[in-house]
């Protein structure tokens, strides 16, 4: 498939209801996620001009020199700052630029790296931002172009994704790792040796799903477990990998706390581990761990504002590899596996008689409508992932 494809986001209404309530609309994610090409499609649904400016571009950077003569001479216009973690020292400018015009809609602002790590972003503008957060291309805005063997192989990045052949998307998941771990966390304000990131990633690839026991990692590393905690703070601001919190409660029983983590795409996790097609895929010792965190990352796509994801596990090893919560009650909870056929083993229906679920769902490599098992689990696909929630 041509890479230049544009494959509609399910955030364009997000962000468009966002525009129409907020002076500003944050929209972040990690490079070469879609951001870009997100915000050029919305540009033309909105009235008006808009004003494009990409901070990496020392003349667009040289245009907001000074800020508050530019946003004068388009207060009326839709101005949209890309990169923005390139100059960190706008956010108090644009506090008083919005306090002294205050519309809803007058600034997107992008950036590749959580607000945490963009300098005095949150407290320069509370309160007069929403902050929208892009992950990759999920399976439910793809199914009408790519197959999921292909979703789950190749992974969310729209040029991986959607490259014309394998080789080429494995060409590009090879760069974007190279370019990521030697620059990208670099200019993030991450100063550590890129062959060192890169050890740590692979590592995490093969953990991934596994609760980190920080100490082995440290010493299989040579650095310190306070050096290790924050390589591993700043690859998830940076959207490269996720944690899964443990999900406690007071039923008197002895319960797992430390988090999973997980690498987020699954394309990057299989150039990690050199797999090369869906038929290595399937007979890699990680392929259960790869579809796990393949499925986690999709409900957290498609999570409703509001619910949390945990995981739960109790010492004597009752677990459940998903919890979904709304407030204090326990919604859901979910068991992954790749074949709809699988057994569910009796710490399943141990977790089920803690928390005493509303719901119980099985979900496979399956796009067969769902069915009910004879104890009550509901086995379904990426298709209907809603009803978890």
């Amino acid at each position: 498939m041509n890479n230049k494809v544009y494959i509609p986001r399910y955030a364009e209404k997000t962000i468009l209801k966002r525009l129409e309530l907020f002076p500003a609309t944050v929209l972040i994610g990690p490079r070469q996620v879609g951001k870009t090409s997100l915000v050029q499609a919305i540009r033309n649904q909105v009235e008006g001009l808009s004003i494009y400016l990409d901070l990496e571009r020392p003349r667009d950077l040289d245009t907001i020199d000074d800020l508050e003569q530019f946003t004068q001479q388009h207060q009326d216009n839709l101005v949209i700052l890309d990169e923005i973690q390139r100059k960190p020292s706008l956010f108090p400018e644009l506090r008083g630029i919005i306090d002294r015009y205050r519309r809803p809609g007058r600034f997107i602002l992008l950036g590749s790296a959580s607000l945490s790590l963009i300098r005095d972003t949150s407290e320069s503008l509370a309160g007069r931002i929403s902050i929208v957060e892009l992950s990759g291309l999920d399976y439910r805005e793809v199914k009408g172009y790519v197959s999921q063997q292909d979703h789950w192989l190749r992974g969310g990045f729209p040029d991986s994704l959607l490259s014309t052949n394998l080789e080429m998307s494995r060409l590009w998941r090879q760069d974007f790792l190279r370019t990521y771990l030697e620059r990208d966390l670099r200019l993030l304000g991450l100063n550590a040796d890129p062959v060192l990131l890169r050890r740590l990633f692979t590592m995490l690839a093969h953990l991934n799903g596994q609760t980190v026991v920080y100490n082995q990692l440290s010493n299989s590393l040579g650095i310190n477990v306070k050096t290790l905690k924050r390589y591993l703070s700043f690859m998830e601001q940076a959207f490269l990998i996720r944690s899964l919190p443990a999900y406690s409660t007071n039923i008197g029983k002895r319960l797992v706390k430390s988090p999973k983590l997980y690498v987020r795409d699954t394309g990057i996790v299989h150039e990690l581990l050199r797999i090369g097609s869906f038929d290595d895929l399937l007979g890699h010792p990680k392929v259960g761990e790869s579809f796990e965190s393949y499925v986690i990352e999709e409900v957290f796509s498609n999570l409703p504002e509001g619910m949390e994801l945990f995981f739960y596990r109790t010492q004597a090893g009752a677990e459940v590899d998903l919890i979904v919560v709304d407030g204090l009650q326990v919604k859901s909870m979910v068991e992954i596996k790749i074949s709809p056929t699988a057994s569910l083993g009796r710490g399943f229906y141990e977790v089920e008689k803690d928390l005493k679920p509303e719901k119980k769902f099985l979900v496979t490599l399956t796009e067969d409508g769902p069915y009910t098992r004879k104890d009550g689990t509901q086995v379904i696909g990426l298709n209907n992932l809603d009803a978890i929630f």
